[in-house]
């Protein structure tokens, strides 16, 4: 049985210093008071890990002048106040496709400040092809951002593939084996960065729970979409992995009566209105056609969304039934779309199952990866600061 970390003060430092951080990159400025009610410190802790944070640059105390106001001086000892040093370093937010890749660097406070997108010549490349491309599109949106290589303090990296807690690629697929090219070292040997290394579906999950309609709920389903569903689950505020990395994967799909395959919304629109002579040509285009057709009433195109609906109400069913989720949410590319089959979904779901989730779509769009990527990275980059050397 494994034994718990012994209470050192060496742990409980960075355990103070990551609450701290936490909290104050939550708030423009926190006064001391403000800090202890948000973390449960005392006075004293709270003082002593904001001098330390102050000393190596992660925060800066603002002067008690700038809370004057004139004619209306304050008396009395003025309350110490601080805030984020947001610009002292940055963290990259990747979400590596099949097709694409897509670099989002952002400050110490999550917000995104630079951002770049390239694309692989064909899915099955050499490792040191796709690692080139990914470098790319780094280093470009680093030059959006006006910074440099060496402020980066950590790296999260978003992949089509299971990953499992050690950061290591399942490669029992041959799909999934073209995303195990290394890219961890390379960076690192590259720049120096330390790279994180996830399942994309599971950083949609932190994205979304972050800054989506999942914002703070705790027993959570994201659903990538679009060509092949994938999902990300969160139980009690903690991501699943499963042994290999595979908790999420939906080949079990092909099993399941009515479902029959992981086929996502858009390839599903495409497919089925080829097959009724709908316009099938332009890869992701035509599925944005079938919803504009049925926005305008078309009946073939309502037919389709129809079926659709009710696949996915028979997916989020089978998710319901062995996790019972509070909420699932349909991200990606096509949640801006996916709003339209809602009220289908949520009509059908107690037919399918007796704990029916609240369903909704996420307002992150194609973004939801690097969201999560970047919350990824912060939470590392929190964790240990006391470690890290900001960048000059």
């Amino acid at each position: 049985m494994p034994q718990a970390a012994a209470a050192t003060p060496q742990l409980l430092r960075r355990v103070n210093a990551q609450a701290v951080l936490s909290a104050i990159r939550n708030t423009e400025v926190a006064t001391g008071t403000e800090l202890m009610a948000r973390t449960g410190l005392t006075r004293a802790s709270v003082i002593a890990v904001c001098e330390d944070l102050i000393r190596r640059g992660w925060i800066r105390e603002l002067d008690a002048r700038d809370e004057e106001q004139p004619g209306n001086p304050r008396k009395g000892r003025p309350a110490r106040r601080f805030e984020l040093n947001s610009g002292a370093g940055f963290v990259l937010g990747l979400d590596i496709g099949a097709a694409t890749t897509t670099a989002a660097v952002a400050d110490l406070r999550g917000i995104v400040v630079g951002r770049s997108s390239g694309s692989f010549r064909a899915v099955d490349i050499p490792a040191e092809e796709r690692i080139g491309v990914v470098d790319r599109a780094c280093r470009q949106a680093l030059a959006d951002a006006g910074t440099s290589p060496d402020k980066v303090l950590a790296v999260g990296a978003g992949i089509a593939a299971p990953v499992d807690r050690d950061g290591e690629v399942l490669v029992s697929q041959h799909f999934w084996s073209l995303f195990d090219v290394g890219l961890r070292s390379a960076l690192q040997d590259l720049h120096g960065w330390t790279v994180l290394l996830e399942n994309d579906a599971n950083l949609a999950a932190l994205g979304e729970r972050w800054r989506g309609s999942g914002a703070g709920v705790d027993d959570l389903v994201v659903l990538l979409a679009g060509e092949r569903l994938g999902a990300g689950v969160m139980e009690s505020g903690r991501l699943l992995h499963g042994r290999g990395g595979a908790a999420g994967e939906m080949g079990y799909l092909d099993l399941v009566e009515g479902v029959g395959s992981s086929d996502g919304i858009a390839s599903l629109a495409r497919q089925w209105s080829a097959a009724g002579g709908g316009p099938a040509a332009g890869g992701e285009a035509s599925a944005r056609r079938v919803f504009e057709d049925a926005a305008a009433g078309d009946p073939a195109a309502l037919a389709i969304l129809d079926r659709i609906s009710e696949r996915m109400a028979r997916v989020i069913a089978s998710l319901a039934s062995f996790i019972n989720p509070e909420q699932v949410v349909i991200g990606g590319a096509v949640a801006e779309s996916a709003g339209a089959l809602l009220p289908r979904i949520t009509a059908l779901l107690p037919r399918f199952t007796a704990t029916p989730p609240l369903v909704t779509v996420s307002p992150l769009g194609a973004s939801i990866v690097t969201v999560g990527a970047v919350r990824h990275a912060l939470d590392y980059v929190e964790a240990n600061a006391l470690e890290l050397e900001l960048g000059q």
